[in-house]
């Protein structure tokens, strides 16, 4: 295994220079002092069951306080139910102009509603609508029925999603979130879900931070409270039992970082508001999120052995970003680790090793490093001198 290290900024090329110049005119035995790290409080303490902070585009968690207890999610259910209906959309299975039949029991349903009629057609612009800002249960069950054929198979369609997307302590019975002794989630899979929904389907995401829906004459507020006290703030839901307490999910994003918080099982609406705007302070505040690779950046150009060229441009298939405390950048550092040997054909994507990010002495984290090109095999006089080249250099190596 070959390893490359590469190290981000100019700074580090300062401080290496720098050192190579106090090795010649400093004595033996001087060391230099360590560098000033910059100083992180401990995170707030919030009035909850449970919370999380994690950023939306790296995905590294900031914060967190029980984020895999299981809990009752009342409304933050609908945020999986209104992602299966953008996944719909967005594969074409359906579109925003479709007309959805209102049965009864759909019309029948308690909690809160955006007040569809029973009998009636509403499009699935505006019971999407109606899930997002209004809450609606009753837009909830009549999306339901319209893509599985009833609330059971849908929650079956929940389940089946929370499990590919990861969310290991969740288990959805209803599409509301209406009360049941096995309908629970995590702040931790939540938080999971709102990335989803910010990544996967940016185009439906702005829905989020609408403020008002007016359906059947009646206009109802968004009850995200944070989109009218926080600019920054763009979605995502609340929710709210006797059981699971006042519940938020939110996002907000302030110059190139975007930060999603959840916090479970607060007292009050105000509450809920209040812990949410400490999480994301401290996150703001301390951390920043920084671009280290464009998607099909070229990180090293190995040599390949038997194929019609002799190097292969390998990196990064996705954009790598990197959430890191405020004032050490300069400390970031990349490994590169490659195959020992490499030898055509290859594909293009095909894993050749890791690349290591890391933070100093900590390791942030480990991704693929691929093939961005196929290579095919050389002609057979090709391979075989390459075969006495391989040869030789193994001897010396």
């Amino acid at each position: 295994m070959r390893v490359v290290f590469v190290s981000f900024g100019r700074q580090c090329l300062l401080t290496l220079l720098l050192l190579c110049l106090a090795v010649v005119s400093m004595p033996a035995m001087s060391q230099s002092a360590p560098s000033p790290q910059t100083m992180i409080p401990a995170p707030p303490q919030l009035a909850a069951s449970s919370w999380i902070l994690m950023d939306a585009d790296s995905g590294k968690v900031l914060v967190e306080h029980n984020a895999d207890e299981r809990l009752p999610p009342a409304s933050l259910t609908k945020l999986m139910t209104a992602y299966l209906v953008e996944r719909e959309l967005n594969q074409g299975n359906i579109t925003m102009n479709d007309m959805v039949n209102v049965s009864e029991k759909a019309w029948r349903t308690g909690g809160s509603k955006m007040f569809i009629e029973v009998g009636s057609q509403v499009s699935i612009h505006d019971l999407l609508y109606g899930i997002i800002i209004q809450s609606g249960n009753d837009a909830s069950v009549a999306v339901a029925e319209h893509i599985a054929g009833g609330e059971q198979p849908f929650a079956d369609l929940m389940n089946q999603h929370a499990a590919r997307l990861g969310m290991q302590n969740t288990h959805f019975v209803n599409a509301t979130g209406l009360p049941h002794a096995e309908h629970y989630s995590s702040a931790q899979d939540l938080a999971l879900l709102s990335r989803h929904i910010i990544n996967d389907y940016p185009e439906h995401y702005e829905i989020y931070a609408e403020r008002y829906f007016t359906y059947n004459d009646i206009r109802q507020p968004n009850r995200n409270r944070l989109l009218w006290r926080d600019p920054s703030v763009d979605g995502l839901k609340t929710g709210h039992t006797e059981e699971a307490g006042y519940c938020l999910v939110a996002s907000a994003k302030r110059d190139d970082m975007r930060l999603i918080s959840v916090v479970m099982g607060t007292a009050s609406d105000e509450a809920r508001v209040q812990e949410t705007q400490k999480l994301m302070s401290y996150g703001f505040r301390y951390y920043e999120t920084l671009k280290l690779y464009e998607k099909g950046a070229v990180l090293n150009t190995p040599r390949i052995w038997g194929g019609e060229k002799d190097e292969l441009r390998v990196g990064v298939s996705e954009e790598v970003r990197m959430t890191v405390p405020r004032g050490r950048s300069d400390e970031l550092t990349a490994r590169l680790n490659l195959r020992e040997s490499i030898s055509a054909p290859i594909q293009a994507g095909e894993r050749v090793g890791t690349l290591e990010i890391r933070l100093g002495d900590e390791s942030l984290d480990e991704l693929p490093l691929v093939a961005l090109e196929s290579v095919e095999q050389g002609g057979i006089f090709k391979r075989l001198l390459d075969a006495i080249r391989q040869f030789i250099s193994g001897l010396f190596d």
